[in-house]
């Protein structure tokens, strides 16, 4: 008969992990060390939880690469201790955080569960008791001995999502998130259903290894109608830029002024990688089906196919960082390395 199952709940902040002052109506960090007793339905759960929290908790709008190295480290530390983590974060940044792991942690074999609210913990209509006990839950699933999900998952609202294929689409609704084009891995409802056909599932012939050099000289560029030569040429000229994604019309599709074009094609003949995606929610680039794609194609600009910006910014901070040559960096990008694009 098998231990209990051991899962890590790491805070890294957000309103998840706020309680209100009901005497002053502030709000102040929750005390992860009573989950229980606050929480007392997470004791009928078959598993063992401990926390560990971010030394100063951030606001998820103030998340960068640096914080992202801090959480994959402690992953890493605690990684032969604990089945599977649940990451508590602010909603707002909380897919580029989610697809930046998911490339961090490569050879993944354990649950690494994202989640987090929209309203505080101990609000009378609070998602973050049902957000946090379904992703304990998940996390701490298992079969013949095995984890069910080994790779980074986030749950919201009934839902799980895989990490790299997720984008915040409210505000307000506690219905936060969502997957355009990659279907749900697992919904709550009176049962858990979980969807296997969908599952990544880890080969588990080579050793977990974690990525902690990312490189930030990357930036996101929307195109919209009216935008300007020098506005365009100041992004593209840059110092020390490596990397643009271009977030294009429709099915990848951009303008075809000639300055436009010649711009964009100068910047890749002195390096620059450029990644093509498109602004919409859902769907995905299919460079080459309209005029207004062929050039992009022909340039050879980066297809990034129905990838999240998301997903493909922190793509690309984690293959610049690990040193990928300028010529291999198309290839690989346009593969599919953890399920991030179809």
């Amino acid at each position: 008969m098998r231990n209990q199952t051991n899962i890590l709940l790491i805070y890294t902040g957000g309103t998840i992990g706020m309680v209100k002052d009901y005497d002053s109506g502030t709000l102040k960090p929750f005390n992860f060390k009573k989950l229980l007793k606050n929480i007392p339905e997470l004791a009928q759960l078959d598993c063992s939880i401990e926390s560990v929290s971010f030394k100063k908790p951030i606001d998820s709008s103030n998340m960068n690469p640096k914080y992202w190295v801090e959480l994959a480290t402690i992953i890493e530390k605690h990684y032969e201790s604990y089945d599977g983590f649940v990451v508590l974060h602010g909603s707002d940044t909380m897919s580029y955080t989610a697809s930046a792991m998911s490339f961090m942690l490569e050879n993944l074999s354990k649950p690494v569960i994202f989640t987090g609210s929209q309203l505080p913990i101990g609000d009378l209509r609070t998602d973050a008791k049902e957000n946090l006990i379904t992703s304990i839950q998940i996390a701490a699933l298992r079969e013949n001995n095995k984890p069910v999900i080994q790779e980074v998952g986030l749950y919201f609202e009934y839902k799980l999502y895989r990490a790299n294929r997720t984008t915040k689409i409210n505000a307000e609704h506690f219905e936060a998130f969502a997957s355009l084009n990659y279907p749900a891995l697992a919904e709550s409802g009176v049962h858990l259903k979980v969807n296997e056909a969908y599952l990544n599932r880890s080969k588990r012939t080579k050793k977990f290894c974690v990525h902690k050099k990312l490189d930030n000289n990357v930036a996101v560029l929307k195109i919209f109608p009216g935008l300007n030569k020098s506005l365009l040429s100041s992004i593209l000229d840059t110092e020390g830029l490596k990397a643009v994604v271009l977030e294009t019309y429709g099915a990848g599709n951009a303008p075809t002024d000639e300055w436009f074009l010649q711009a964009l094609d100068r910047a890749i003949k002195n390096g620059l990688h450029i990644v093509n995606v498109t602004q919409c929610s859902g769907g995905g680039v299919s460079m080459g089906q309209y005029e207004t794609s062929e050039r992009l194609e022909k340039m050879q600009i980066i297809n990034g196919k129905d990838i999240t910006t998301e997903a493909a910014i922190t793509k690309l901070m984690y293959l610049l960082g690990s040193g990928v040559s300028s010529k291999l960096l198309k290839t690989i990008f346009e593969t599919s390395l953890r399920g991030e694009m179809s």
